[in-house]
C-alpha cells in the first residue's frame, strides 16, 4: 500500500545540489555514529509519534551473505545480538518490534552494518534506509510538526510521490504454503528416501539447514521460524573428493556440509574463500555445492510459512521446481 505522504530525510541541503541534482557538498556520505546519527533518529522518531505509532514489523530482512571465514558467527553480525533475545534468528520476516528496538535497527543500517530490512506498520508507516545516509520516512498523515522537528534539528526533509525502497512484489516464482499438505509431502518425500535436508531461510542471507528422518520431520517443523522460505533437498553426498572436483575455479558457489556431530551449515563463498571453504569440507561426513545462480541447484520442492492463522503473509516467493509446477496447476487459486 503506498502512502500518502512520503519524506526523503537527509543532512544533505538542497543547495549543494547541481542541475541533474547531484550533491556537491562537503558532508560525508558515513555516519558519524554521533549528533548527526542521532538527529536522523530523532526525526524518526518525531514522524512515529504524530502518526500515533509505538510498534513496527520487520519487513523483508536481510544480511550479507558472502562467507567470512574466521569471523564471528552469523548470529553475534551486525549488533543485532544485542536487540533480540535470540540473536539473528530474532530478525525474521514479520517480527513485530517496539519503537525503541525500531530505532536501533534504523541506527544499523544508517552505519551501514549489514543487517537491512523494510520497517513498517502496515497502512500507517513506513522506515526505509537507503545508501549514502537518505532516509525514507512514510505516513497516513502529513506529519507538520514532525516536518518542522526535522528542519530544526538541522536535517532536510523533502516531500516525494514514494519511497524508493518500498516493497515491489515479485511476478515470477511460487509462494506455496508451509500447510498440513506441504508437511505431509514431505513426510512421504522422506520415508521414500528422496528428501533428507530442509533449507529454512528466514532472512535473505541466513538460513539453518535441517536433516530429516522419519522420526525429526515434526520437530523441525515446530522450530521453524516464521515466514521462513523452505527448501527440501535430497541427501548430502558422502563423496567429499567428488564434491571437491566440482568446485569451480571462481565464482559464487554455496557450500553444505554435515560435521562430526551431525549438524548440517552452508556457507557462499567466492574464489577468495575457496581455500577455507575447502578445508571445510574435507573435515565434513557429507557435503554438496549448490549453484547459487537461478536454475542451477534446483530443490525437490519448496514452501514459505504461513502465520499462525494459516494466512500467508510473507512477500517473498521461491524458484518454481517442477514439483512446485505441479503444486500450482492443482491449487491455482494459490
Amino acid at each position: 500500500m503506498q502512502l500518502p505522504y512520503v519524506y526523503r530525510v537527509t543532512k544533505y541541503d538542497p543547495a549543494d545540489r547541481d542541475e541533474h541534482g547531484h550533491y556537491t557538498g562537503t558532508e560525508d556520505t558515513v555516519s558519524d555514529h554521533g549528533t548527526i546519527e542521532a538527529a536522523y533518529l530523532q526525526a524518526v522518531l518525531a514522524f512515529a509519534v504524530e502518526t500515533g505509532i509505538d510498534r513496527l514489523s520487520v519487513r523483508e530482512p536481510q544480511a550479507p551473505a558472502l562467507a567470512s571465514f574466521g569471523l564471528e558467527r552469523p548470529l553475534r553480525n551486525f549488533g543485532l545480538e544485542g536487540l533480540f533475545p535470540t540473536g539473528l534468528t530474532g530478525f525474521h520476516e514479520g517480527a513485530e518490534v517496539p519503537l525503541d528496538i525500531g530505532l536501533e535497527l534504523v541506527r544499523l543500517m544508517l552505519r551501514d552494518s549489514g543487517a537491512w530490512c523494510r520497517l513498517e506498520a502496515e497502512g500507517t508507516f513506513a522506515v526505509h534506509v537507503g545508501w549514502d545516509q537518505y532516509l525514507y520516512v512514510s505516513s497516513s498523515r502529513p506529519c507538520e510538526e514532525a516536518l518542522a522537528r526535522t528542519r530544526a534539528l538541522g536535517l532536510f526533509p523533502e516531500r516525494l510521490d514514494a519511497s524508493p525502497y518500498g516493497f515491489e512484489a515479485e511476478e515470477e516464482g511460487v509462494q506455496r504454503p508451509g500447510n498440513d499438505d506441504f508437511w505431509a509431502d514431505l513426510h512421504r518425500a522422506v520415508a521414500n528416501g528422496s528428501a533428507r535436508v530442509l533449507e529454512e531461510t528466514y532472512l535473505d542471507g541466513a538460513s539453518r539447514w535441517h536433516r530429516l528422518t522419519h522420526d525429526t520431520v515434526d520437530t523441525v517443523r515446530a522450530g521453524v521460524m516464521p515466514r521462513a522460505r523452505l527448501a527440501v533437498w535430497p541427501l548430502l553426498s558422502s563423496d567429499i573428493d567428488a564434491v571437491l572436483r566440482a568446485l569451480p575455479t571462481e565464482g559464487l558457489v554455496e557450500g553444505v556440509w554435515q560435521d562430526n556431530d551431525g549438524r548440517i551449515q552452508s556457507a557462499i563463498a567466492d574464489e577468495t574463500a575457496f581455500p577455507e571453504l575447502t578445508a571445510r569440507l574435507r573435515s565434513a561426513t557429507a557435503a554438496a555445492l549448490l549453484s547459487v545462480y537461478a536454475g542451477e541447484s534446483v530443490p525437490l520442492f519448496t514452501a514459505v510459512m504461513p502465520d499462525n492463522d494459516g494466512v500467508l503473509r510473507a512477500r517473498w516467493r521461491t524458484e518454481p521446481t517442477p514439483n512446485d509446477r505441479n503444486w500450482a496447476l492443482r491449487h491455482p487459486e494459490g
